[in-house]
């Protein structure tokens, strides 16, 4: 089952696929916000162009937990992406995604410059990764 997670942000929503078997996350692309219609209409897009299957949204608890303005603001997102695109929303703690991106392009040698553009889809990488890593230990043989 091929999943698209999106890391939304306020200026730019980081997204990554997986791989057909739902088993891989790989970076997918940056798009920088417009209007909320014109997000939603180039998620259903990729969706649509990768046979997306399942959408998972990355959800910004605090560190110890709890939902606040901008969990509720991923959360009223997520549910309209469910609806212009028609596919099955979840939402996974994005905690620490971002500053384990950062972490990991440091280490690959990434300039400042370099590192903005490519945090975002990092981070909704590493994000997927976490979630479909999760579904797998939860199926049976998994």
């Amino acid at each position: 089952m091929r999943v698209l997670a999106i890391d939304p942000g306020t200026v730019r929503l980081g997204l990554a696929l997986s791989d057909p078997s739902g088993i891989i996350a790989q970076p997918l692309t940056v798009l920088k916000r417009r209007s909320e219609a014109e997000d939603l209409t180039e998620l259903a897009r990729l969706a649509d162009e990768h046979g997306v299957e399942q959408i998972v949204v990355g959800l910004p608890r605090t560190m110890d937990g709890r939902l606040e303005a901008a969990a509720q603001d991923a959360q009223t997102f997520g549910a309209r992406v469910g609806q212009r695109t028609g596919r099955p929303v979840a939402y996974w703690d994005e905690r620490l995604t971002t500053v384990a991106a950062e972490r990991y392009l440091i280490e690959q040698g990434k300039r400042r410059s370099k590192r903005r553009q490519e945090i975002d889809r990092m981070a909704a990488t590493l994000m997927l990764q976490g979630y479909l890593d999760y579904q797998r230990r939860g199926r049976p043989g998994g």
